[in-house]
């Protein structure tokens, strides 16, 4: 038994001011373009059908596809990261977000497309494990502010997709889209390999594939029938026995985790109270933030008629959204300063609370567009403060070399709390609706009802992380 303090990474010596720039930099791309691809494609979805003549619950695969495959490969990725090299995971992520790029910048036959889509849903560690990676290889004084900017991104990116897609759109084919984001990879993947030194401290071992695969299983059974919710229906026996399966894999899964010498997940690091909290008010804040898309781009382009939309085009529904991303950017740095001086916990719930604060504001004042775009930014200042603790409250009760799986999860948990705010956002906005000419769109009283719950999610969020110690005792790795 070795014991780490793990609020004490190791000091970078290999590498200057300039070149830990250069380091942050194209990591914080691959983040970023990683981000950018899990959310481009949601403003155009309604143009697709027409374009790719196939139904619309074709479409949704593009979307479905890159979820579950996301879902299963960020757990494992983190822990081969841990495995065999951060680095080299963090480059198996950004090459398949470049493969499927390259996939899907080619074709419109909806099969192909879905194959890219899938494939690009592997580069989503890329996130995780670019903040392991940073935690071990930048200057001590550089890893707060580092980590913060590289979880940020999560959010910035998917702020940045929905204004590029909505001029895209407009102005161009949607396969520009894949060439963006492709283009960017191959950037990012050569900046890594080039500049990016490997993290030290790799535990080895053998791959948990017994494991890997009931977890796969188990998450594609629990989020598939999230995903398709408002496609089948709630009554749809579908989705009850996916579900049904779902409890039981994982339950598998947690069996064969505490029976194996090198599982793929180490279940008492993972029943640590402070990291309980930390999931916890991870699937809260990432319930928010997908209801803050979801109740931002598409309440501002709905007719006027409607009675609180302003009929605006798919580009400024995306710019809206913009103000939010750039502030999650900016307040990176402070947040990590607020993380040194004040505690991972607090600046959590001071993001939660501000986040809470924002949901007011979208209820409240929303008679004019400012007013609603003022909401949204708030809401995405307050997530950019709540992201970047994250991941410092994970690796503060971490051991070192199980930092790229703990930040796995943690993305995991982040992922399913956006899965239950579509499946119960999309329920809650197809159940009232009201009819514009011969079209029913989301009432108000909706949308108003799911910023209510997320402000009410991130209060909660608040309250949880609140009861986290302050300062982390050292903890023990095997």
């Amino acid at each position: 038994m070795t014991d780490h303090d793990v609020t004490s990474p190791p000091v970078a010596g290999h590498t200057s001011p300039a070149r830990a720039t250069l380091e942050l930099f194209v990591v914080g791309l691959g983040a970023l373009v990683v981000a950018l691809a899990q959310s481009v494609l949601i403003p155009v979805l309604s143009i697709l059908p027409a374009d790719l003549d196939t139904s619309a619950s074709n479409v949704n695969w593009l979307l479905t596809s890159t979820l579950l495959v996301a879902a299963v490969s960020v757990p494992i990725l983190g822990r081969l990261g841990d495995m065999f090299g951060k680095r080299r995971m963090l480059l198996v992520a950004i090459g398949a977000l470049v493969v499927g790029s390259l996939v899907t910048s080619f074709t419109d036959h909806i099969g192909l497309l879905i194959a890219g889509r899938a494939i690009q849903g592997a580069s989503a560690a890329a996130i995780p494990l670019g903040i392991s990676l940073l935690a071990t290889v930048m200057p001590r004084e550089r890893v707060g502010s580092s980590i913060a900017l590289i979880s940020a991104m999560l959010g910035v990116g998917g702020s940045l997709g929905l204004p590029l897609a909505g001029f895209v759109a407009e102005h161009a084919d949607f396969h520009v889209l894949f060439w963006i984001t492709g283009l960017a990879g191959v950037v990012a993947f050569v900046g890594i390999l080039l500049i990016v030194p490997e993290a030290p401290g790799r535990s080895g071992g053998r791959v948990d594939v017994v494991g890997s695969v009931l977890l796969a299983a188990g998450l594609v059974c629990l989020l598939l029938p999230l995903a398709q919710s408002s496609t089948w229906g709630w009554d749809d026996a579908r989705i009850w026995m996916l579900l049904a399966a779902a409890v039981v894999l994982i339950a598998v899964f947690g069996w064969t985790q505490v029976r194996t010498a090198d599982p793929l997940v180490d279940l008492k690091a993972l029943r640590r109270p402070p990291i309980v909290l930390t999931n916890a008010a991870s699937i809260l804040f990432g319930f928010a933030l997908f209801a803050s898309f979801i109740g931002t781009a598409s309440y501002i382009e709905a007719p006027e008629s409607s009675g609180y939309g302003f009929g605006s085009s798919l580009l400024v529904g995306g710019l809206a959204m913009l103000p939010g991303g750039l502030m999650m950017l900016l307040l990176a740095p402070v947040a990590a300063r607020l993380i040194a001086g004040r505690g991972a916990p607090q600046t959590l719930a001071l993001g939660a609370l501000v986040v809470a604060v924002g949901f007011v504001a979208r209820i409240a004042v929303h008679d004019s567009l400012w007013q609603v775009v003022v909401g949204s930014t708030i809401i995405g200042a307050g997530t950019g403060i709540g992201y970047a603790a994250m991941p410092s409250l994970i690796n503060a009760h971490t051991p070192p070399d199980e930092t790229g799986a703990a930040n796995g999860l943690n993305t995991l948990f982040r992922s399913l709390g956006s899965s239950l705010a579509s499946a119960i956002g999309g329920s809650i906005l197809a159940g009232s609706t009201v009819i514009v000419g011969d079209f029913a769109v989301p009432s108000l009283d909706a949308y108003q009802l799911i910023f209510a719950l997320c402000g009410g999610a991130a209060v909660l969020a608040a309250v949880l992380v609140m009861l986290i110690p302050h300062r982390p005792a050292p903890v023990t790795a095997a």
